[in-house]
Parts: C-alpha cells; structure tokens; sequence
C-alpha cells in the first residue's frame, strides 16, 4: 500500500472511530532503589530510622523563634509567591491549549458606505436603470469551527501542557524545599556564630584579667617585659575575631530577612543572642524507605513531569503528518438597506468540512519530529540523573549526620582538658614555676578547643538540615506547599 493509502485507510479508520490518538503514550519510568539505605554507625545521640519523614521536621529543634520565621516564610517569600505565578501561567496554557479542541463560535456585523467607481469593474457589466453608485450594505454573521482532531495533535498538546502545569507544580515544591532548609541552615548558622561571639567575649575578659595580672607581678618585680608583652598580644589576638564574627552575624540576620523580605537590619533585635538557643542534638530522625524517595523528592517528580510532557511532544509532532479536518460554518443576513437586516430574503449561509493535508513543509515536519524525540530522550537521561543524584545525595547526608556527631565526644573531651590545662598553667604562673608563654599557649589552646565545640554542634545541625532537603521532607507543610491556594487559581 503506498503512503497515501495508508493516510486514507487511517484516516477512514479515525474517522469511524470518532479520534484516535498517534504517538508514544507516557509510562512512568521504572526505578529500581535499594532495599535499605547504607549503613551508618549506629553509636550516635541522634539515631536514624525507617519510619515516615517527619513533614515539620523543624519542629524537633523546638525552638519557637524558628518555628515563627518559617509560618512567615510561606507567606512573605518572594520566590514562593513568584512559584505560584509560574504554576498559575502554566495553568493557563493548559486553557489555552484546551480550547483549540473544542467548537469556537463568534459574531461580526458591519456597515460599509460605499461609492462605485464609474470607471472600475462595474463598467464591464450594464447596470440596472436606475441603480445607484453609491449604497449601504449590513452584514451580520454568526460563524462556527470545530477542529476534529482525528489524530490527536491537540490531545497531545494539551497532554503536554498538563505535564507542564505539574512540572510547575513540583518546580515550586521543591523551591519551598530548598527555601525552608536555607532559612533553617541559616537560622543554625546564625545561632552558631553567635554562640562563637560569647565564647570569645568570655576570652577576652579573662584576657583582660591575665593583663592586670601580669601588669600587677611586672609591677612586684615578680613578671618580665617579655611575660607582658604576650599577654597583651594574646588580648589582642582574642578581641581581634569579635569583629569578623559580629559581621558573619549581621550577614546572616541580613540573609534571613531577605528571605522573608523584610529590609536590613529589621530583624536584629529578634534574632539577638540569648541564653538556650543553641540547636538540640535530635534524638531520633526517621527517614522513611527508599523505595518511598523518588515520589517524595519534588526534583525527581518535576524531572518526570517533563519527560511526560516531552513524550507528548512527539505525538504532537507525528499528528501533524496527518491530514486535519475542520467543520465550518457561518450563517447571517446581507441586505442594502438597514429596514431588512432581519428579514427571511436576507439570509445567507455557507457551511462545510475543511480538509487540510500536508503536501510539502520544506523537511519542516521531519526536522521538528527528530527534534521532539531528543528532547524526549534527554528528558529520559536527565530523569535518570536526578534520580541518581538523590541516592548519592541521602548517602552522603546519612554519613555527615553520623559522622559529625561521633566526631562532637572527642571535640567535647578536647574541650574539657583544655580547661583543665589552662587551670593548671595560671596555677604554675602565680607560683613562679613556668613563664606566661605556657599560659598563653593554654588559653589559645582552650579557647580554639571550645569554638570547635560549637562549631561542631552547629555542623550537627546543619548536617540535620542536609538530611531532610535530600529526603525530600518539608514541602508538604501545608503553609509551604502552596497546593491549595494553586487548586484556587
């Protein structure tokens, strides 16, 4: 059978059939996930474990002031609110494409004043005695199309822009995911930084305190230049990080009000330090099954949406091969004078289907079909990768989360000692028994052991954060989600 034949037979077959749809149908890509994640040490305060990913995991930290900023997040965030507009425009593309496949009916009436030329065409004809050159004309037209869609372009077209209205959806899923976990990193960071500032002012005062010391024994006789002039450089020294780590905390409060979008310095007096705001070591973290990961994380969903949307494509592009038919019609009135605009004489109509095939686009078609199934094809590649990076993702946070908190006893113990040994040093000093270089050596020993206390415990609770974003946990939180107010648009 030749090619025409073969358009023939199916567009008789299409025809019978009402519609038939060309093109590859989506199917969801197979996934094959790992029984269990890795296994991590289990010697640890904050256990992980199997069950259902806490949505608001933040809460586990309980702290109030956290739990405040993100209420507000979903609310005052820009980029939230701009992923809303996106998923309202998709929306309206999928109308829009919608409506290509159902009857269109509109109206026009007009009046003309028109003037024959003498000279034009009406000279080629005899005009009737006494018909005038110049005349009204009324037309009123009511017309009606309806596209047949036999072979499905514009179901795949509205396919593929409903595969785009949920990659819209997922794409701000996953912003609120990844705005949720920088505001909570940040907050961690923040408190961590400020807890660094008490650490040092503490050393700073007991830095001062060495200098009077000192100043009091080289007063005595009992102290040399040499054992002055260390413990004002180690003053110094201590009271030269105040200002680096007050302007990490500025930046920080600063960064979290941009989240929030409020101006600079807005939230400083908010977010001061204050007693027992150091982040909670959690004691347990369920972090659900594998298999449960790529319908959770909103990155691979979006990643899926597109391939959907992508496969439709190519059935868009393979209909249009195929001949279209339109159903058209138009009835209404034409009539020189305005007392017979409605009358029966009046009356016209035209109606009929309209057969369209394509004969030659210039390779047009071809190239735009190849085009369409690249793009399915590394669509498919870039479902993979995602899916691929989420696995690498989880194991590496599972590790860090692990990993920093068996590293937090021997930062605590590192700690500890130092104390210990700068007691001993002031102790040994007074007596005359060592120079104050084993004091300064102490203090900045003690002081660096307590900072990376704090800094580890910090790490603890950022790695917490890293854990939950690559679980894919948090964007459910009905405040951030967003899914409610997207049904309403």
């Amino acid at each position: 059978m030749t090619g025409s034949g073969r358009i023939l037979a199916l567009l008789g077959t299409c025809t019978a059939l009402s519609a038939c749809t060309l093109g590859p149908d989506f199917r969801r890509p197979d996934i094959i996930s790992p029984a269990s994640y890795g296994p991590e040490p289990q010697d640890v305060a904050g256990l992980t474990y199997g069950g259902p990913v806490d949505v608001t995991w933040w809460k586990r930290f309980n702290d109030q002031e956290l739990n405040s900023l993100i209420d507000r997040l979903a609310v005052q965030n820009i980029d939230l609110q701009r992923g809303m507009q996106r998923i309202a425009e998709a929306r309206s593309q999928t109308r829009i494409a919608a409506a290509q496949g159902l009857p269109s009916l509109n109206w026009a009436g007009s009046y003309a004043r028109t003037h024959q030329s003498e000279t034009g065409f009406i000279s080629l004809v005899q005009p009737r005695n006494g018909a005038p050159n110049e005349y009204d004309f009324f037309q009123n037209t009511l017309g009606a199309s309806w596209d047949l869609d036999l072979f499905g372009q514009i179901r795949r077209a509205v396919e593929a822009q409903h595969a785009s209205q949920e990659a819209a959806v997922e794409a701000r899923h996953g912003l609120a995911l990844s705005t949720l976990a920088t505001l909570v990193d940040s907050y961690m960071q923040l408190r961590g930084v400020q807890d660094q500032i008490a650490i040092t002012e503490r050393h700073v005062a007991v830095a001062d305190h060495d200098v009077v010391l000192v100043e009091t024994r080289f007063g005595n006789g009992a102290a040399t230049t040499l054992d002055l002039a260390q413990a004002r450089t180690e003053q110094a020294n201590t009271a030269s990080a105040l200002p680096v780590l007050r302007n990490s905390e500025s930046a920080l409060i600063n960064a979290i009000g941009v989240l929030l979008d409020e101006p600079p310095r807005s939230l400083a007096v908010e977010l001061a330090a204050r007693d027992g705001t150091m982040p909670k070591i959690i004691p347990s973290a369920p972090v659900g099954l594998p298999s449960a990961l790529a319908r959770r994380r909103p990155d691979i969903r979006e990643a899926e949406a597109k391939l959907h949307m992508a496969t439709a494509g190519v059935g868009v592009a393979i209909a249009a091969f195929y001949p279209d038919i339109t159903l058209t019609g138009q009835m209404g009135t034409q009539t020189l004078s305005a007392a017979n605009f409605f009358s029966l004489p009046s009356r016209q109509f035209a109606t009929g289907p309209t057969l369209s095939v394509p004969l030659f686009e210039g390779g047009r078609l071809r190239g735009t079909l190849a085009l369409r199934k690249a793009e399915q094809k590394d669509a498919a590649l870039a479902f993979h990768q995602t899916v691929t990076t989420a696995w690498n993702e989880v194991d590496n946070a599972l590790t860090a989360y692990a990993q920093s908190q068996k590293r937090l006893e021997q930062t605590r113990i590192a700690w500890e000692e130092s104390r210990k040994a700068i007691a001993i040093a002031r102790e040994q000093y007074r007596e005359g028994a060592v120079d104050f270089l084993q004091v300064d050596n102490a203090e900045s020993a003690a002081l660096a052991a307590e900072a990376t206390y704090s800094a580890n415990r910090i790490q603890i609770a950022t790695a917490f954060v890293a854990l939950y974003r690559a679980l894919g946990g948090g964007w459910e939180y009905p405040a951030l989600s967003g899914d409610n107010a997207a049904k309403r648009g």
